[in-house]
């Protein structure tokens, strides 16, 4: 009779428990959660885990768990994930009914028994990730769902994809993902690495890292085993013995219950001496599923030559002494994976050889009989790359990657392909074997390679192709692979050399008739020029391209030569032209049913119409385009992060917020750089600095490379701000300065050029206001030179520019006004006047203020007070609270009658205080000009004949009609207000 090892109790973990349980909590009320658990080997991960299963099913949580296996990287996609809904695809549960009939196809696809159908051809493994949302999703309507994925470290790429998927679409399921992995196993290169890293970013992950038990946790361990109270002697040998590892306590009794027993000096020798300990049947069932991680009856008894009374009575003995355990579908497998391990390790070569060989065999008759599916295919392939044929290795590896490719698993075929070009060397005449070259080969492993989105392999593997091919011979054929490799070299923001390769395509189109590959490859290079706004190289490409695909039929390439024509057009201020070559593009887009470039297109009319002034036609452009995208289920997050910026810059910025995607979501590339935009602006038009200050940081670093306008000048302007009300004026310069150099380096994108000059003079008027105050003559100098430099530049694009760039240069005079000390009420009076005319409400506001501000500099309050009112308005309407509390500290220094915005005691609004904007006396008023002159209370008393304590009461009054803390501010407002300027007596 096998001896218990394992407590029956549930040891330690408390606080890892109560996390786990919370974690639930938050996904049954729909804030869904991922958890990941790791530790050593041994360490009670699985424990962990279980007990929070069970509590799971007892409170009715529908619980799935699965397994990931250790086949090497690229093989059984989506393993853990199968095995985890094998339950309730067996048990019929109606949610697998409820998904969508085209999720439903490509769920049928990995989960063989649901149905016959398969995606197409041109589905992506994007499809089955949504489909297994989509399921997970629907199941959680019912109750909430805890799914649960052990050994994560041996997780195939696509179910790491998954993972990283689900983490960035969690948004309102009643769904916990719990996984485990050994923290010992993940070496510098471990392709978990990079997930982790992923997920403990998210806010919604929680990472727990189990340590060892400690010694009273221990000694509860024993107590659990023993059914009493441990010997402190035995504690304390074994917790020496342990060190706290809870399989290797279970070893050392298992070993001996006294815990003396001889114990090897590593656990590999601790386990396999309790397999040592069973019979032969059970030991040579043990042998032969050491090679396989899961075994059906079957498969172990047609490969072990075990007679089936003796093969029954090993698995049972097995069973028994806590090794092996059997599943609810037939299957067995290894208690725990360190068990199969020191097995298969304690092999003889010879003999690991024969047994990989024997179950490929097995394997390969199943496949013949009509059992090709993604994982029995790549089981075999394994088992023949162990086994050393490497003949047989090579045509299974192929074998197994196109299963996997028929399953949308990109990422599992692209390692098998790795794989077989790796083993084309070994073999003779390889080309023969398997019916195809070296050449097609890594073209279709950079394929997948491309579509599991490893762009630098993918370069690398065009590269080795590229190699082999003799341009001369075969210019049409390097031409198209040279505009793919244009194409991740721009996304590897390797921008230049991308250009480089594609002229070199297209130099080798250079002696041959019009053609597709002509047209593609010049819409290409236009629409790289137009993201760089090299305006003339991007129309020149543009109308090549043109003129092309309309003579060849190309609708294609013509539709997005068109779309980089109208964008340039419309930036250039060719606003006409450049609008209704827009609206071609995406009439012919429709009419070709090119759903991608409908939906670009719609992106950059609607961009285009915006940045004329045309906000309202701009907004009825996204919503219909968003309106078609999901219709047709086609992807559409820009269409959504385009509708946020609009809404945002025309005031609804409720509608901006609750536009934009969960915030646990993530993207990638540009599409990342657009999100994390658009809640950059959304938290400083907040006056959220502080969660601005996070998304800057994480956003520039991935916009490091960038050579697009479009992003450089917003991270730019952004950047500035923020360092602005932060009052460090050297990072806020050098933000504008760096964004400038950048776009201003062979683009010609005027507006934002002025976007990010507007910003500048803002800066330099603060700067040169607190320089007057220092009485620095020096900085404030430099200051308004500065400002009058980036002005000029504003100027410069207002020449040719439409409303918006207008307003920006209005902004710009206004702000130089201030730099220059001029109190012209009417510059800022335009300055809001021409945001108000093209509807951008929040710039009006600021401007509004500053008006305002400048209005009470000369004495006209009631104007004053009136513009305030309507810039508070509008600033509480937006929800502005830096430019709330702007105003209404302005209104409660300088006593203006603002409704809603709260007036310093004492105001009553007669007598001497009704004469000054802050209700000072005359007298008053001449201890300010000296204290903005840099009197001391002595000097002041000296000068105005009162002595030194009247003058520091004076001070001190003022202070408080001022609302500012120090003489330091009190003569900054003197000096922006005019108040310094009264003659003494």
């Amino acid at each position: 009779m096998a001896t218990r090892m394992t407590s029956a109790r549930f040891v330690g973990r408390s606080g890892q428990l109560v996390e786990l349980e919370a974690a639930l909590r938050d996904a049954a009320e729909r804030r869904p959660s991922l958890a990941l658990v790791a530790g050593e080997s041994g360490v009670g991960k699985s424990r962990l885990v279980q007990e929070l299963l069970d509590r799971a099913r007892a409170d009715g949580v529908l619980v799935l768990a699965g397994d990931c296996v250790d086949l090497g990287e690229g093989e059984l996609p989506y393993a853990p994930l199968i095995g985890a809904l094998r339950g309730p695809l067996r048990d019929g549960h109606p949610a697998f009914d409820a998904i969508p009939a085209r999720l439903r196809g490509a769920l049928g696809a990995i989960l063989p028994g649901l149905e016959e159908d398969r995606v197409g051809p041109d589905a992506s493994q994007a499809s089955v990730f949504e489909a297994l949302l989509s399921l997970l999703e629907q199941l959680g309507d019912e109750r909430p769902v805890l799914l649960a994925i052990e050994d994560l470290h041996w997780a195939d790429s696509s179910t790491r994809g998954f993972l990283s998927f689900l983490s960035r679409s969690f948004c309102g399921e009643r769904l916990m993902l719990v996984g485990t992995y050994r923290s010992d196993e993940l070496h510098r290169r471990h392709p978990l690495r990079p997930l982790l890293g992923e997920l403990a970013r998210d806010p919604a992950s929680r990472m727990l890292d189990l340590p060892p038990f400690t010694r009273e946790e221990l000694a509860e361990q024993l107590e659990g085993i023993l059914s009493g109270t441990p010997d402190p002697a035995l504690v304390e040998r074994v917790w020496a013995r342990s060190e706290g590892n809870a399989l290797f306590t279970e070893e050392i009794l298992a070993a001996g219950l006294d815990g003396r027993g001889r114990l090897p000096p590593t656990l590999r020798d601790a386990l396999m001496l309790r397999v040592e300990q069973l019979s032969p049947p059970a030991r040579q069932v043990l042998r032969w599923m050491a090679c396989q991680t899961k075994v059906d009856h079957e498969l172990l008894a047609e490969v072990s030559g075990v007679e089936a009374d003796a093969l029954l009575e090993g698995l049972r003995e097995a069973v028994a002494a806590h090794i092996l355990v059997a599943d609810a579908d037939g299957f067995y497998a290894f208690r725990h994976a360190l068990l199969r391990e020191v097995v298969h390790d304690d092999l003889l070569p010879g003999e690991r050889t024969e047994l990989h060989e024997t179950l490929a065999r097995a394997l390969e008759r199943r496949i013949a009989e009509g059992d090709a599916g993604a994982h029995i295919t790549a089981q075999a392939a394994h088992h023949w790359m162990e086994a050393g044929d490497q003949r047989a290795a090579l045509a299974a590896a192929l074998r197994a990657a196109g299963a996997a490719e028929r399953v949308d698993a990109y990422a599992e075929a692209h390692a098998l392909l790795e794989r077989a070009l790796g083993l084309w060397k070994h073999v003779d005449d390889p080309e023969a074997l398997v019916g195809t070259t070296r050449v097609e080969l890594l073209l279709r492993a950079a394929d997948a390679a491309d579509v599991s989105g490893e762009g630098t392999r993918f370069e690398a593997l065009l590269h080795g192709a590229l190699d082999r091919i003799d341009p001369a011979r075969e210019p049409r054929r390097v031409a198209s692979l040279l505009g793919r490799l244009h194409r991740v070299q721009w996304d590897l923001n390797r921008q230049d050399e991308s250009i480089e390769t594609i002229d070199r395509a297209l130099s080798l189109l250079e002696p041959f008739e019009p053609s597709s590959e002509l047209a593609t490859l010049l819409a290409a290079k236009a629409r790289a020029r137009m993201l760089q706004a090299r305006n003339r190289e991007a129309i020149e490409a543009g109308r090549k391209a043109l003129e092309v695909a309309r003579s060849v039929g190309d609708a294609a390439a013509e539709v997005q030569a068109l779309n980089a024509i109208g964008v340039v057009l419309a930036s250039a201020w060719q606003v006409d032209e450049g609008i209704s070559a827009l609206r071609e593009a995406r009439a012919l887009a429709r009419d070709s049913g090119l759903g991608e470039y409908i939906d670009r297109t719609s992106v950059n009319l609607a961009d285009a119409l915006h940045h004329t002034g045309h906000s309202e036609e701009a907004l009825a452009v996204s919503r219909e385009g968003l309106e078609e995208a999901r219709a047709a289920e086609r992807p559409h997050t820009w269409l959504i992060l385009q509708l946020a910026e609009i809404n945002f810059e025309t005031g609804d910025w409720r509608a901006a917020a609750a536009g934009l995607p969960n915030q646990r979501r993530r993207f990638w590339a540009t599409t990342l750089l657009n999100y994390e935009l658009r809640r950059i602006e959304q938290a400083l038009g907040r006056g959220d600095d502080a969660e601005a200050r996070a998304e800057l940081a994480g956003t520039e670093r991935a916009a490091v490379d960038s050579t697009e306008p479009q992003f450089l000048a917003p991270l730019g302007a952004y950047r500035a701000e923020l360092e602005r009300r932060a009052g460090d004026v050297d990072a806020a310069r050098a933000a504008v300065d760096e964004a400038l150099d950048r776009i201003e380096f062979c683009s010609e994108d005027i507006a934002r050029i002025a976007l990010v000059a507007v910003a500048g003079v803002r800066v330099e008027a603060d700067e040169a206001e607190r320089a007057r105050d220092r009485r620095d003559d020096e900085a404030e100098r430099s200051a308004r030179e500065r400002a009058t430099a980036m002005a000029d530049r504003v100027r410069m694009a207002a020449y040719d520019g439409g409303p918006v760039v207008e307003a920006q240069l209005a902004l710009a005079e206004a702000e130089l006004a201030r730099s220059e000390t001029r109190r012209e009420p009417a510059l800022w009076e335009a300055a809001a006047a021409a945001w108000e005319r093209i509807g951008r409400p929040y710039p009006a506001a600021y401007a509004r203020w500053r008006e305002a501000e400048t209005l009470v500099a000369v004495r006209d309050r009631d104007g004053a007070a009136r513009v305030a009112e309507a810039a508070l308005e509008t600033a509480r309407r937006l929800g502005s609270g830096w430019l709330i509390a702007e105003i209404e500290g302005l209104a409660t220094r300088a006593r203006l009658r603002v409704h809603g915005a709260e007036a310093p005691q004492g105001t009553d609004g007669g007598g001497a205080a009704d004469q000054d904007p802050f209700g000072l006396t005359p007298r008053e008023r001449e201890v300010l000009a000296l204290v903005a002159a840099g009197a001391t209370n002595r000097e002041i008393g000296e000068r105005l004949h009162m002595a030194e304590k009247t003058a520091s009461v004076h001070v001190s009054r003022i202070l408080a009609k001022l609302d500012v803390r120090s003489r330091t501010e009190a003569a900054a407002v003197a000096h922006r207000h005019g108040l310094a300027d009264v003659a003494l007596t």
